[in-house]
């Protein structure tokens, strides 16, 4: 299994309306049904409104570097910078 978390730092206010934007183009239930995927889930931090972390979950590295090339992740690209200031990913052991 292989495990990552990606922090964003949103724009102001933008924190749910990205997510929010996620699921109405249907880009969460595309990942959700991609071919490896275990686990993509986000969470709101308590403490900083403009935090945003996504824990993903995939069958094996080799599933999510083919889940960044696909169509909707492109999609998801085209609008990003629109809510999200920075990003940080790291791997998680478990």
């Amino acid at each position: 299994m292989y495990t990552i978390y990606v922090k964003f730092s949103c724009l102001e206010n933008k924190r749910e309306a990205f997510v929010e934007k996620m699921k109405a183009e249907g880009i969460l239930d595309d990942i959700r049904a991609e071919d490896g995927c275990i686990k993509y889930d986000y969470y709101f931090s308590e403490g900083n409104r403009n935090e945003l972390l996504l824990i993903e979950q995939w069958e094996s590295k080799e599933h999510q570097q083919i889940h960044c090339t696909l169509p909707h992740m492109d999609k998801m690209r085209q609008f990003k910078d629109d809510y999200i200031a920075d990003t940080i990913l790291g791997e998680i052991q478990i």
